[in-house]
Order: C-alpha cells, then sequence, then structure tokens
C-alpha cells in the first residue's frame, strides 16, 4: 500500500530549494509512494521536470501575500487528495500549508527549511512559533538551520537535519577554451566564479574587491560571475570603479551552470548566511577548490585546508591571498578538488538524501 504524500512549494522556478525539492520528488520510489507536486504561487522551470517524471503538478496561482482563493484551492486539493503527509518547503508554503491543515489534521505535516531565516521580520518569527504545535517535524538542510530554529523556540525532539544532495560529476570532457570564449576570456587564462543569485546576502561585492587585489597578484586571471539579481548593477557599477570591469564577467543567469562551474580554477563563496550552499556542493562534486566565508554551513561541507579554505566574513584580503595559493601551486589545486569532489560522493549523494527523507517519511507515517 503506498504512501500518499504531498509536496508544497512557493514555486519551481531555477534556484538551490526548487532543485532539492525536484530531485527528491522525482527520485522517491513509486511502490511506496504516490507523489502529487503543488506549488502555491506559479510554476517554473522544474514544473517540465516533475511532469516528465510523471508527478502530477498543480498551481494554486497564489497574487498576494495574504490570498484566501489560494488559501481556499489548497484547501479542497487537501480534501481531494487525502494525503496521509504533507511536506511543505520555505516559509510561504509552510505557511500556508499548516494554516490549511487545521488544528487537528488527519495527516502528518512536515515543513522544511532551507536557510538561517535571519531575515526573517518578527511577525513571520512569530508566526512560526505559533505553527509549530501543527508541525509533526521540521527538517534543517544543515545542522546550522535546525540550530537557528531551536533557539527560535521549536521543539528539539522534532529537528531532523537531511542535507542536500549533489549529483557526483566526472572531470569536465567540454572545449574549456571554447565555451570561455563566449565571455571574452582568452584561452589558457584562470578563472575564479561564483554562481548563484546576486543579492546582499551573497556578499559578491567581497568578491570584487578579492578580484582588484588578485589582479595584483596573479597575470591572466579573469572573475566568472553567472547568475542575476537586484545587486547586478550595483555590482556592475563597483567593478567599474576598483577598474576591474576588464577582468570581470557577468555570464547572467545560465541553464549550465554545471558545466560552467567545472571549468574554473577556483570557486568563491562570500556569503553571511546560508543553508546548505548547492553552488559551494555543485563546485566541490566538480572536483573545484573553494574558498568559502567561514560560517557555521560552510564548515559542515568544507574541511579548512583538505577541501578548501575559509575566511573571515568580508575578509576579500584572505579570499584573494588563498585563490592566489591555489592558481600558483598544480598540484595543491589538485588534491583540494580531489578531495573536495570524494567529499561530496560519499557524504552528500542524492541517494543519500533521497534515501533519508523515505526513512523520515516511514516513521512518521507509522507513528
Amino acid at each position: 500500500m503506498t504512501t500518499r504524500l504531498l509536496l508544497l512549494i512557493p514555486t519551481l522556478d531555477r534556484s538551490g530549494a526548487e532543485k532539492q525539492f525536484t530531485l527528491l520528488a522525482s527520485r522517491l520510489p513509486r511502490d511506496e509512494f504516490d507523489v502529487h507536486v503543488a506549488a502555491l504561487t506559479r510554476g517554473g522551470p522544474y514544473e517540465a521536470d516533475l511532469r516528465a517524471a510523471n508527478i502530477p503538478v498543480t498551481i494554486l496561482d497564489k497574487r498576494w501575500k495574504c490570498d484566501p482563493l489560494a488559501f481556499m484551492r489548497l484547501r479542497r486539493l487537501l480534501m481531494d487528495f487525502q494525503p496521509q503527509i504533507l511536506h511543505t518547503w520555505l516559509f510561504a508554503a509552510n505557511a500556508y500549508g499548516r494554516l490549511a491543515a487545521g488544528k487537528k489534521p488527519s495527516f502528518k505535516t512536515i515543513v522544511s527549511e532551507r536557510c538561517v531565516d535571519s531575515w526573517k521580520s518578527g511577525w513571520q518569527l512569530k508566526l512560526d512559533r505559533r505553527l509549530a504545535p501543527r508541525t509533526s517535524i521540521l527538517i534543517g538542510n544543515s545542522n546550522s538551520v535546525a540550530d537557528f530554529y531551536r533557539q527560535q523556540g521549536f521543539p528539539a525532539e522534532r529537528l531532523a537535519v537531511i542535507p542536500n544532495g549533489v549529483e557526483s560529476l566526472a572531470p569536465s570532457s567540454i572545449d574549456r577554451d571554447r565555451v570561455l570564449a563566449e565571455f571574452n576570456i582568452p584561452p589558457g587564462a584562470k578563472v575564479v566564479g561564483f554562481v548563484g543569485r546576486l543579492a546582499k546576502q551573497k556578499r559578491v561585492k567581497d568578491l570584487i574587491w578579492a578580484m582588484q587585489l588578485l589582479r595584483q597578484l596573479t597575470d591572466n586571471v579573469y572573475f566568472l560571475i553567472i547568475g542575476d539579481g537586484p545587486e547586478r548593477t550595483r555590482l556592475e557599477e563597483l567593478a567599474r570603479q576598483l577598474q576591474c570591469d576588464h577582468v570581470t564577467r557577468f555570464a547572467g543567469h545560465r541553464d549550465d551552470s554545471d558545466n560552467l562551474t567545472g571549468l574554473l580554477n577556483v570557486f568563491w563563496l562570500a556569503s553571511d548566511f546560508e543553508g546548505m550552499s548547492n553552488s559551494l556542493m555543485e563546485a566541490m562534486a566538480a572536483g573545484v577548490p573553494a574558498v568559502a566565508a567561514d560560517i557555521p554551513p560552510n564548515r559542515e561541507l568544507l574541511i579548512d585546508g583538505e577541501t578548501g579554505y575559509v575566511v573571515r566574513v568580508g575578509d576579500s584580503v584572505g579570499i584573494a591571498q588563498f585563490a592566489d595559493r591555489i592558481l600558483a601551486d598544480d598540484e595543491l589545486a589538485v588534491k583540494l578538488g580531489d578531495a573536495s569532489r570524494e567529499r561530496m560522493r560519499s557524504q552528500f549523494s542524492i541517494d543519500k538524501m533521497v534515501e533519508q527523507h523515505v526513512e523520515l517519511y516511514r516513521r512518521i507515517a507509522n507513528e
């Protein structure tokens, strides 16, 4: 007998949480789980992946922060599908899902939090606390996320940690010089890079400062920024002001970011908070040495000096110096890259992420 499982998320946009959501939904064993996906606000690129995996998808068309019509559509979906487990992801879906479930639902409710949510305002944290009694389990994708919600008052015995999963990647077979030529980067150049949303949290400004320093330490090095977001215009202006725009490339959003990551010599991540960075994991899985901000979620991935290096948040000098060390020592770069790839393969595989969810679902369903 299969377990009816409804997975709810705000959108199916191409972003980190949505990617993990889609990987999980599409790889759950179908002989054990009857999976239905709902997107609270809109679909997105991952909708096609889910439908290709023969997973039903419902779009609830939420238009406002508080949308009674979307709320009623969700209530109707819960009544029609009659899930045994409702698993919601991210704040909006976590709130709507638990409110729609009511105080005494006939199913178990799991919520997934994907970041150390220091951005949340007082009313959002208060709502989380009020909805805690309606939550069977809160999953964090890192110990840091679980610790954050424990500090907000969520009961420790109903917290679980399931890290993100990443696919093991073989060394890239792409013609590196040909691909880099698309960004007007000359053959044989060394490239440091960042992949992610261009938002304040990511502190890409620190990386541009690091690039201004790095280009004075080594020749023929370029900075490739893959991603888009509200900070892009400011960052482009900063690169001009620091006179490193001629060696900085803004690639914008790319569907082939996985392939591009594998072409980097060093990966940079300067965020002041994360949950568990998909881009850092993907760089490590591709065997790219990383220099990242010393925050707890990154410490769960990077082993300082073994798979890469960590520096204080905001330490552009440190970022540049460690990148220079890696770029100057091919043997060190290979050693760090191989250790990174092996760590992702052994500790953070997609199969392991899915199996941990399956075990949790089984336990919750049988309680």
